[in-house]
């Protein structure tokens, strides 16, 4: 059985210290992608307590694409064995405004993140990936405007990634590559990212971690697939 080694971006706090907690309860070998080493060795030590295998960690920041270049090849380097990406990094951009109020600065610099950022580094990060016939996880929000939340920047970004991973799927497919690619929407979840915010129909770390954690091991190909795992529903 191969070795199973995943590079989980913004893993120091939130839904991908979730994530990275959970993949590692189950036997996965744990890269902390983060930007500030302080939060990253905060992470690892409370990950090492719980028994998770963390192999260490990768400075990363997402607005600057040299930064990205130098991670992917630290990992490339030092992890060969890499065969699953989570792409889980993200800003919120201006959550506090609606859509005609956006400034232009909010918009590029969420999208540099979100899109441009995670673009460069999963385009980075393909070959290696490839060569373990390995997969990429996106964490994101549907395309689709939903009328009870929809903040522009954010959620043009996480459009545009979603957009990646229908094309990439559908090139992975057409030259018969061993990659597979698809996208979770976690669904409505208590994180920093939305100050914390809490309401009926939203979930814990904990609860998004573990099930992101059972759906990447659930030994199904989820090629192109966007998947929700709480959907953003009405309440009444």
């Amino acid at each position: 059985m191969k070795e199973r080694i995943v590079f989980v971006t913004g893993a120091n706090k939130g839904i991908g210290f979730g994530i990275a907690k959970h993949l590692g309860l189950s036997g996965w070998k744990v890269i902390i992608g983060a930007r500030h080493e302080q939060r990253a060795k905060k992470a690892i030590g409370e990950l090492k307590g719980l028994g998770v295998d963390v192999l260490g960690w990768v400075n990363i920041e997402l607005s600057d694409l040299a930064s990205v270049e130098q991670a992917a090849k630290v990992v490339a380097e030092n992890y060969p064995g890499l065969s699953l990406l989570v792409n889980n990094a993200g800003i919120p951009g201006d959550m506090s405004v609606d859509g005609q109020h956006t400034t232009i600065d909010a918009i590029k610099e969420t999208l540099d993140v979100n899109f441009i950022g995670t673009f460069a580094l999963t385009r980075a990060m393909i070959p290696l990936l490839e060569n373990n016939e390995g997969r990429i996880v996106n964490v994101t929000v549907p395309s689709e405007i939903s009328p009870y939340w929809h903040p522009l920047a954010y959620v043009a970004s996480k459009a545009a990634q979603n957009a990646m991973m229908g094309v990439m799927a559908m090139d992975f497919q057409q030259q018969n590559k061993p990659l597979e690619i698809f996208s979770v929407h976690p669904g409505p979840t208590t994180t920093d990212l939305n100050g914390n915010m809490s309401l009926p129909g939203f979930h814990d770390i904990e609860t998004v971690g573990q099930k992101m954690a059972e759906l990447i091991n659930d030994g199904n190909n989820h090629q192109g697939e966007f998947i929700e795992l709480y959907p953003i529903v009405k309440e009444d």
